[in-house]
Parts: C-alpha cells; structure tokens; sequence
C-alpha cells in the first residue's frame, strides 16, 4: 500500500503541474480555452489513470501467475475508459473545435507517458 500511496500523490502532483502550466498558458497566450474544461478533462483523466494505477499495483502484489492479467487489465481498463471519455467528450459534451481537440489529446498524451513511465519502471525487474 505504502508503493500505491506514493504513486498516486506523484498523478496528484503530476495534476497540479498541468494545472498550473494550463492557467498559465491560458491567461499568458489568451488560448480560446475555458479554464473550466481543462480542470475537469484533466481530473478525469486523473481519476481514470489512478484507478489504472490502483489495478496494476495490487495486481504485482498477487502470485506470479496473475500478475501478467492485472498488467493487461490496466492497460484495457485505460482505454476503454478513455475511450469513452473521447465519446462523450466530443459527441455528447459537442467538443469539436481544434482547441478543444487540442487539449484533449495532449492530456491524454501527458497522462499516458505518466502511466507508461510508471508502469515500466515497476516491471523493470519483473518478468511476465
């Protein structure tokens, strides 16, 4: 619990850093951006990249015979979710200006090298 804990308040930190470089660029650039978007897409994929975390964690902490359907779990859980964050960002919440396709995509790139340098650097050692 004590790796999953460090984990999670490293996304936590990883947040507030986007957060405070999104304002910044908001307010330096003057983006046609509303800082309203850009909190909650990225809390979301906040909450989706630690649940992600949550499941790959406790999954190394199994036998060896389960760890390699926890990784891939993760990793199916994260698309899939993000999946349906792209669906219901773009059709349903009508996010279809290039801004609004811009930020999406550069959160979803920054929160999936996050999950990917966190990931490989746990299975460094490992095999699966």
């Amino acid at each position: 619990m004590k790796l999953l804990f460090k984990k999670i308040l490293s996304l936590f930190v990883f947040e507030i850093l986007i957060l405070v470089v999104y304002y910044f660029l908001i307010s330096v650039l003057n983006l046609n951006l509303k800082f309203t978007s850009g909190l909650l897409l990225s809390l979301i994929f906040t909450v989706i990249t630690a649940l992600v975390l949550f499941v790959f964690i406790t999954g190394q902490k199994k036998n060896p015979e389960s760890q390699a359907i926890h990784s891939l779990s993760a990793i199916g859980i994260k698309f899939l979710l993000e999946l349906l964050l792209a669906f219901l960002w773009f059709f349903v919440g009508k996010k279809s200006g290039l801004p609004d396709v811009l930020l999406f995509f550069v959160l979803y790139l920054a929160f999936t090298l996050f999950s990917i340098l966190i990931i490989s650097k746990e299975l460094k050692n490992r095999v699966l």
